[in-house]
């Protein structure tokens, strides 16, 4: 087999955790930020593990 390609969208998104699930931030905290709440937009800080439903699929397109 050859190597794989990382697709470096993908890399620049999410990243492996020791466990070897994939963390990444969460959306909605780019712009028009006036109408959402100061909870809201504290909660968007903080970054997650990617659901389990996409984790075959993002496992292929970062190998590494």
């Amino acid at each position: 087999m050859p190597k794989l390609k990382t697709k470096r969208a993908a890399a620049k998104r999410f990243h492996k955790t020791g466990t070897g699930k994939l963390k990444r931030m969460k959306a909605y905290k780019s712009h028009i930020l006036t109408k959402k709440s100061t909870k809201r937009k504290r909660n968007l800080r903080q970054a997650t593990i990617t659901d389990s439903t996409n984790a075959k699929v993002m496992n292929r397109i970062l190998p590494y």
